[in-house]
């Protein structure tokens, strides 16, 4: 077989995969949570063998969507709030970042929690970016000094939680980034009562 052949095979493939999250999130948004793989396939224009070689079952499509998501809207929009040069103005863009992609990817987001891809460990790449900037405006005098990485994970939980109570494309989520960052200024906070408690990992 000559060495050129598998080339186009894995252009294919790419193309394949490609139509199918393309697909995935089209369907999702347009059906729920409870979308098949079938009716994935058919928005692809592919069948289904063709989707279960790209992604073996649906945690692998989920979790190939929620990767692409980031990469292409969260990630580039984390880069350019951690270089904003007002330290709370980019948590806040940080923050808003989280919860826009959450509501606008809500049914995604239903399908990967029920699957059980959308685990606490599933945030890591976000709080990457979130915990030093945090710690940037702590320096600023624009944090209170008592947050930890702990009472972050914890903020983000209750924040994403509010996205389950709003139909997709409401904004009333913007309230309580609002109020949290409220929170975290060092103007007139208090003495917090106990320490974080160590993340116990439930689901995210």
């Amino acid at each position: 077989m000559p060495t050129g052949t598998p080339r186009p095979l894995r252009a294919d493939a790419a193309r394949n995969s490609e139509k199918i999250l393309r697909a995935a999130r089209e369907v999702y948004a347009e059906v729920g949570p409870d979308a098949s793989l079938d009716a994935v396939a058919r928005r692809a224009g592919v069948g289904i063998a063709t989707l279960f070689r790209r992604f073996p079952d649906k945690s692998a499509l989920l979790r190939a969507v929620l990767d692409r998501q980031f990469a292409e809207q969260v990630g580039p929009a984390l880069d350019r709030a951690r270089k904003d040069p007002d330290p709370l103005r980019g948590v806040a863009l940080m923050l808003e970042t989280a919860l826009a992609s959450a509501i606008a990817h809500h049914h995604v987001l239903v399908a990967a929690r029920n699957t059980g891809v959308l685990t606490s460990g599933a945030g890591d790449r976000f709080f990457e970016v979130l915990d030093p900037a945090v710690r940037r405006g702590q320096q600023a005098g624009v944090i209170r000094q008592d947050l930890v990485p702990e009472d972050l994970r914890r903020i983000m939980t209750m924040l994403i939680s509010v996205t389950w109570t709003m139909e997709p494309g409401e904004t009333g989520w913007r309230r309580y980034v609002a109020l949290i960052l409220d929170s975290l200024s060092p103007a007139g906070a208090g003495t917090l009562p106990e320490p974080a408690p160590p993340i116990r990992r439930p689901d995210f």
